[in-house]
């Protein structure tokens, strides 16, 4: 089973998110083709009410932390109620990775 979809099924099991949206942002990055290394999850849950963005953070790396013990290197979160997704027009763009040979052209 792949990576993203080891992430897909933790956070669903323990979520239950109404929106889930894991994209893998490996090829963005400097690493070898086809790589699960890199990740963005946009998760909207009723679970995410009166919590802060830490305790939801929290709870997502819970959900994963086998993923990140392993081949995850990163995972930009992007946690949300049901209320707040409604006030979005659109979750975050990740930004241009600078890292390792790819910042060497600046």
């Amino acid at each position: 089973m792949s990576v993203q979809k080891q992430i897909e099924n933790a956070l669903t099991q323990l979520l239950n998110p109404v929106v889930l949206d894991v994209v893998n942002e490996s090829s963005q990055h400097n690493v070898p083709p086809d790589s699960e290394t890199h990740f963005k999850v946009v998760i909207v849950s009723e679970q995410f009410a009166g919590q802060r963005k830490v305790a939801r953070h929290q709870q997502v790396y819970g959900a994963v932390s086998e993923q990140l013990a392993g081949p995850v290197h990163a995972l930009a979160l992007h946690t949300y109620t049901p209320e707040e997704w409604q006030m979005q027009d659109n979750s975050p763009q990740s930004p241009n990775c600078m890292g390792g040979s790819k910042g060497e052209d600046l």
